[in-house]
Formats: C-alpha cells, sequence, structure tokens
C-alpha cells in the first residue's frame, strides 16, 4: 500500500483527450497520508466551452479568459507531480489528458497510480453506483463542491484513506500502485493549406465555429474539413 501519492483531478471540455482540452488541474501531494502541497489552476482551453461544461462544473469563459494554456504549465505539473504515483477516481481518464498535453510539448510523462473507481468496483455491492458522489455517500464521506478539480481531488484522497483503513488489513493487494500504460501520439499543428482551406470554407459557406484555427492540431482540421464538405459541399467556383 502507499501512503504518498498526487491526488489528481481534471476538468475538460469533453472525454477524449486528442480531441478535448484541460479547463482545470487539481493536484494535491500527500505524504504518509497527509496533504502537504497543492498545484491548482484554471487552465484556458482556446475555445469557448459548451452549455453542458458550464452547467456541469460551474467554470465559464470569462473566468479562463486569462488562465494558463497548458503548454505553458504542463512542466510545472510534471515536476509537481515528480516521482509519487498519482491517485483519483477513474485516474486514466485524467493521467491521458495530462500524457497528451506532455507528449505534444516533447516531454516524458509515465506514472504509476491506484485508482479508487477499481477499488470501489471490488468492494462496493453490485447494486450502487460507483462514481465518485456516489462512493463518498456510501462510505459517508463529507463532499465539498462536486464538479471542480479541487473538490473531486479532495474527494478521492478522502475515499482512499477510509478505503485503507477500512480494508488495508485484510486486502491489501486492493491498494498496492499498478503502471498506467498510456500511448499517445503528438498532435502536429494544422498546415498553412489545411488553415487557407478551412477559412474558404467558413467564408464559402457563410460559417461561425468556435475552435481559433490557429491552435487547431493536423487532425482536427483534417476531421473539421471532412464534416463541413459532408454538410455543406465544398468550395463553390466564384462566377468570372
Amino acid at each position: 500500500m502507499t501512503d504518498s501519492y498526487i491526488a489528481l483531478d481534471l476538468e475538460t471540455t469533453g472525454l477524449e483527450p486528442k480531441k478535448e482540452k484541460i479547463t482545470e488541474i487539481a493536484a494535491l501531494k500527500v505524504e504518509h497520508g497527509q496533504i502537504t502541497g497543492r498545484f491548482v489552476t484554471l487552465v484556458n482551453p482556446k475555445r469557448p466551452l459548451t452549455e453542458r461544461v458550464v452547467e456541469l462544473t460551474g467554470i465559464t469563459d470569462d473566468m479562463l479568459k486569462d488562465a494558463p494554456v497548458i503548454e505553458d504549465i504542463i512542466g510545472e505539473v510534471l515536476e509537481f507531480i515528480g516521482n509519487l504515483p498519482l491517485l483519483g477516481h477513474n485516474i486514466r481518464f485524467d493521467y491521458s489528458f495530462l500524457k497528451q498535453a506532455a507528449v505534444n510539448q516533447k516531454m516524458e510523462f509515465e506514472c504509476e497510480a491506484v485508482d479508487t473507481l477499481k477499488v470501489c468496483r471490488k468492494l462496493m455491492p453490485e447494486q450502487e453506483k460507483k462514481n465518485l458522489g456516489n462512493a463518498c455517500t456510501y462510505y459517508k464521506i463529507e463532499q465539498p463542491l462536486a464538479h471542480r478539480a479541487e473538490a473531486d481531488a479532495l474527494s478521492a484522497h478522502f475515499l482512499y484513506q477510509k478505503l485503507v483503513a477500512l480494508y488495508g488489513e485484510e486486502q491489501p493487494e486492493l491498494f498496492v500502485t499498478t503502471p498506467l500504460n498510456c500511448r499517445m501520439k503528438r498532435q502536429q499543428p494544422a498546415t498553412k493549406r489545411q488553415k487557407e482551406y478551412l477559412q474558404d470554407l467558413l467564408k464559402c459557406h457563410r460559417i461561425d465555429i468556435t475552435v481559433q484555427l490557429d491552435d487547431i492540431s493536423r487532425s482536427d482540421a483534417s476531421r473539421l474539413i471532412d464534416k463541413i464538405i459532408l454538410q455543406y459541399g465544398r468550395v463553390k467556383p466564384q462566377n468570372k
């Protein structure tokens, strides 16, 4: 069992690290069971948030406009984590977003982790939902504001401590760290030709989009071009 780790939680614009962006990071350094440090920040995703994300998290575009972009702080995040294992509820999700950000900046990031979701699936009754909120309710853990990164990181930390206290001696194997095997490819920026063609498509079909073309990746640009052509058609030739 480990009693020193980084309790990690992220808020994001969506579920897929190859397409979506980080909006908030909370990393709590826990040493011998006690929180000894915090790295908490909003992150500018360089795109407007959907109504669903605003409703779920309470984070707004106005809150993010002056926040740092992930490219400027990913090094600090990795330095804060250091060699400690990660801890979180469905921790692979959060790790995958940080991993993608690290790979994009040509940085190495490999971690071991304990996933409280996996532990709950082993210990809680089958009929009980295993999400973080319900798991904390089941084990009578008071929760701070949900769906914000620091609150959920704290909840995962308290949940882990409670589970260790209840089951650590009988089932210590549930609390052993395991490698997070997650491969990510570096996202290449969109080419000049892609950006120009996208601009022509948007102008031709009079489309407004929320994505900033200066920051779009090559794969995202390709997907967006295909989507526009499928829905509206190609650039119409101008009459001479």
